[in-house]
């Protein structure tokens, strides 16, 4: 059985990739994750006691720390997940950013290797180190076209200068090391286990406490969306069957304004959890823009429906009814993860 490490394992898309593992395949799981504010054990439920299941609590910049898992664990592949990952943080304070999402994956590119050079030539050749990035690398789209695996790098923000540069150190260890290494770039994720940062779980709680859903500018910016479940399943194949020193970018097809994100979420609020005062929609209130606000994001994802015959199996309506259920059913889940971390103050505001 396939041994494969998990970075950020603990975290939004990297839990749903450790749950998938560990339902759906034989594959061992090595989870690695800091634990910082958005990790959390609560979102591995049934898992911490799986006899497929390991859990490390280590940072990824600790060299030491990242050799002794590869020594101790062997394992057969690298999905790397672990990063800072808020836009409005990385205003705020991008060294975190530059830390972790630079420093971080060199040093685990690092320790993969040395690992690696070490195996076997059969494992070697089976070796695989997968690194998941975003479509925030590839800058802002104007009200046509789409990213493609070709389009040229124009970071915009910290956080996604810091993830294009962690692409480049990937493709690097690949061109000169020769390590066998996949990078997918995907667009927007939202679904269960989102910390309440992000925009949909956040107007979804703000709106159950009566708080204001704050639309930043005019709510006219893009982004396409992507149930994160589905993203797990692309991960999945792309490690499995992706080629190395290949990019897969990985979309939903799903083009929404926040506006309309923020609306849809209130229509099925209305729906699924009525109150008596009127609609939740009365609570949309239009706040300062973000700074540098990328106007539009939209993947093309042919190529890895071309070559490995993945598509999405949620459609945005879909998608978000589930995640508004789930995010109803697991309020103590919510007010759990955020304790002292976070109580949904703006952030990245420049104030």
């Amino acid at each position: 059985m396939k041994k494969i490490v998990v970075t950020g394992g603990a975290g939004f898309i990297g839990s749903a990739v450790a749950r998938q593992f560990i339902a759906k395949t034989d594959v061992n799981v090595i989870n690695v994750d800091k634990l910082t504010y958005a990790g959390n054990l609560d979102s591995l439920p049934g898992l911490m006691n799986h006899p497929r299941h390991v859990f490390e609590q280590v940072d990824i910049c600790d060299a030491k720390e990242v050799a002794r898992v590869f020594a101790q664990h062997q394992p057969d592949g690298v999905m790397h997940l672990a990063a800072e990952s808020h836009v409005d943080r990385s205003i705020d304070g991008p060294a975190a950013f530059i830390e972790t999402n630079i420093l971080g994956t060199y040093t685990l590119l690092d320790g993969a290797r040395a690992y690696w050079s070490g195996l076997p030539q059969v494992r070697k050749d089976g070796f695989r180190f997968h690194h998941i990035s975003t479509d925030e690398v590839y800058g802002s789209l104007g009200e046509t076209g789409f990213f493609t695996e070709e389009t040229a790098y124009a970071p915009n923000s910290p956080y996604s200068a810091s993830k294009a540069s962690s692409d480049h150190l990937v493709r690097a260890w690949n061109h000169t090391y020769g390590m066998p290494v996949v990078t997918t770039n995907c667009s927007n994720n939202y679904g269960p286990y989102h910390f309440p940062e992000k925009l949909i779980p956040l107007m979804i709680l703000n709106a159950l406490e009566g708080k204001p859903l704050p639309i930043y500018g005019k709510g006219d910016n893009v982004r396409d969306w992507l149930y994160v479940d589905d993203h797990a399943s692309a991960l999945r194949l792309v490690l499995d069957q992706g080629k190395p020193g290949e990019t897969y970018n990985i979309g939903g097809h799903n083009e929404r304004t926040n506006l309309q994100v923020v609306n849809g979420i209130c229509a099925l609020l209305d729906e699924l959890a009525p109150r008596g005062e009127g609609s939740y929609a009365t609570q949309l209130t239009y706040v300062k823009d973000r700074p540098g606000h990328d106007k539009r994001y939209a993947i093309d994802a042919g190529k890895i429906e071309r070559e490995l015959g993945w598509k999405p199996q949620e459609t945005f309506e879909s998608g978000l009814r589930k995640t508004v259920q789930w995010y109803l059913d697991n309020r103590d889940w919510c007010e759990q993860v955020q304790s002292d971390k976070y109580r949904r103050e703006r952030l990245g505001a420049l104030n």
